[in-house]
C-alpha cells in the first residue's frame, strides 16, 4: 500500500478521523442538555430531543412524550440561536469528516497529499474545528 503521507502525517490522518467520528456522534446525539421537566428525565440537542412535553388538547393538559425525536422542521427548533448552532455545527463536522477522509485516503494512495494540499487541509480543518467549537462557546 503506497502512502504519500509521512509517519506525522498518517497519525494526522487517524486523529483527524477520530475528532471528526466524535464531533459528528456528538452533533447527532440529543444529550447536550440534560435535566427534568414534569418529573421526567428531558435531554435535547440541536435538532433532536428526548421526553418532551407536549398539549394533549383532548384532556386539556400536558402529557410528556416519553421518546427521542427531530424537531418537525428547521422552523420547530426553539430558538433562532439554536438553528444557527445546528447550521454551523453541521458545516463544522462535514468539513472535519471531508477533511479526516481524505487524509485516510492519503495513506493509501501516493501522491494524493502534496504539501500544498496539506495545508489548505489544515486550514479547512482548523476552521471546521472552529465551527464545532463555536457551539460549545454559545455562539
Amino acid at each position: 500500500m503506497a502512502s504519500s503521507l509521512t509517519c506525522a502525517g498518517v497519525i494526522w490522518a487517524f486523529l483527524s478521523f477520530l475528532c471528526a467520528a466524535t464531533s459528528c456522534v456528538g452533533f447527532f446525539m440529543p444529550y447536550w442538555l440534560l435535566g427534568s421537566q414534569l418529573e421526567k428525565s428531558v435531554s435535547f440537542g440541536t435538532f433532536r430531543r428526548c421526553s418532551y412535553p407536549v398539549r394533549d388538547e383532548t384532556r386539556q393538559m400536558t402529557v410528556m412524550v416519553e421518546q427521542c425525536g427531530r424537531y418537525a422542521s428547521f422552523q420547530a427548533i426553539p430558538s433562532a440561536e439554536w438553528r444557527i448552532c445546528t447550521v454551523v455545527t453541521g458545516l463544522g463536522c462535514g468539513l472535519l469528516l471531508l477533511v479526516a477522509l481524505t487524509a485516510l485516503m492519503g495513506c493509501c494512495v501516493s501522491e494524493l497529499i502534496s504539501r500544498t494540499v496539506g495545508r489548505v487541509a489544515g486550514g479547512i480543518q482548523f476552521l471546521g474545528g472552529k465551527c464545532s467549537c463555536a457551539k460549545g462557546m454559545g455562539v
